[in-house]
């Protein structure tokens, strides 16, 4: 069954290709052109463009579609397809070729249209399929973190002396002014003296030093050894103590959700190794006290996503909705020599708009408290958002 199921898929696929009618397959279907097991491979569904909807009823006449079902919003037909039930459906006044979790995927020697997994957080379809969705990208965040883990533990130590100099020297530098390490977000810890803090995917440990030295109680989680060896190193210098746990976020045992943070905290270029939002919330949700503060200071999508800047010229060359995973070089490879820069390993990130984190956040249960907006600052850009700080909070 499942063969018909793909062989019927392709074909009317196929069809509407070649009769230049927009489409996409919706619900389990869905999710089977994406790679997910589905229980049952007896119903198909697909909705096409409403202004070519008779075309497509026309087109599929071999099959002896049913009589129309008509309401305000949307018209469908029913057939069967060599065995298998399809649903055929438009929305009206909803052009498909715009909905921005439209996907192309590859499916043999064609690419197939449909929804992507992703539009579970806004469409009630979907969110159906919320178990199978979240099970099929814990799955595949396992083999991408891997790869990540081994981007990030091959040569990193050396990019950093690079960047900072000797962590000792560096750890003298913070010391002097730690709040300014924790720019523009310090503003929203409060007083951290004596606060339990995590920083998650806390990466070199400058962040963790800076707290450290005003007073807070520190742990540091992130799956990178050399991060943890030049952080280490870094707290010495400082003479503070952090606890620096080496561990991908998603894997951080239960002894760490005791809900016994103060804060916990996330930023700059972390957000994009997670291909799934929800199990990270609830993670941080877990792991913070009643009244606890989740801090997030990230890069802002219209910057990674969208707009590619070069001196004064500013140039849209990205889609800022699509929810596409991609291959990138590691961050620190600007930190490497030339000749080292090729044989670094790419890391696999999938970047999020505003609204998809916003939502994800507050489907979790923690309740938003502050979304600060941050300029650049470069002159040329003035007027563009850079990067971006959220605090939200267990209740």
């Amino acid at each position: 069954m499942k063969a018909s199921f793909y062989h019927t898929i392709t074909l009317m696929g196929n069809m509407l290709d070649q009769a230049n009618i927009p489409y996409q397959y919706t619900s389990g279907s869905a999710l089977f052109v994406q790679g997910v097991d589905i229980e049952e491979y007896k119903n198909i569904n697909l909705d096409v463009q409403w202004d070519v909807f008779n075309e497509a009823m026309d087109l599929f006449f071999i099959y002896s579609p049913t009589k129309l079902e008509k309401n305000p919003e949307t018209s469908s037909f029913l057939m069967d397809v060599e065995g298998v039930s399809v649903t055929v459906r438009c929305r009206f006044n909803t052009t498909i070729k715009t909905d921005p979790y439209r996907l192309s995927i590859k499916m043999g020697d064609m690419e197939v249209w449909c929804t992507s997994l992703y539009s579970y957080l806004y469409d009630e379809e979907m969110r159906r399929y919320s178990n199978e969705i979240h099970a099929y990208l814990s799955a595949e965040q396992q083999g991408f973190t891997a790869e990540n883990e081994q981007a990030w533990n091959q040569n990193n130590y050396l990019a950093l002396v690079n960047r900072y100099g000797d962590p000792v020297e560096l750890a003298s530098k913070i010391k002097q002014n730690p709040k300014w390490r924790l720019h523009p977000f310090y503003k929203y810890m409060g007083d951290v003296t004596g606060k339990k803090i995590t920083h998650l995917m806390g990466s070199n440990g400058v962040k963790a030093v800076a707290l450290s030295i005003l007073g807070a109680k520190v742990k540091v989680v992130d799956f990178s050894q050399e991060n943890a060896t030049f952080a280490n190193e870094l707290a010495n210098g400082a003479n503070v103590s952090i606890e620096y746990i080496v561990s991908d976020v998603l894997s951080l045992s239960s002894e760490h959700e005791s809900e016994n943070q103060d804060l916990v905290l996330m930023e700059l270029g972390v957000l994009h190794y997670l291909i799934d939002l929800e199990p990270l919330f609830e993670k941080i949700k877990r792991m913070l006290t009643p009244g606890g503060r989740f801090i997030l200071h990230e890069f802002h999508p219209i910057s990674t996503k969208l707009i590619t800047s070069n001196g004064k010229k500013h140039k849209i060359t990205g889609n800022y909705f699509a929810p596409a995973i991609e291959y990138n070089v590691v961050a620190f490879s600007k930190h490497m020599p030339d000749e080292e820069k090729e044989s670094l390993s790419k890391v696999v990130q999938r970047k999020w708009t505003i609204g998809e984190l916003i939502t994800a956040i507050g489907q979790s249960g923690l309740v938003i408290k502050v979304l600060e907006e941050e300029p650049n600052h470069k002159i040329h850009d003035i007027g563009l958002p850079k990067t971006y700080t959220l605090v939200a909070e267990r209740v």
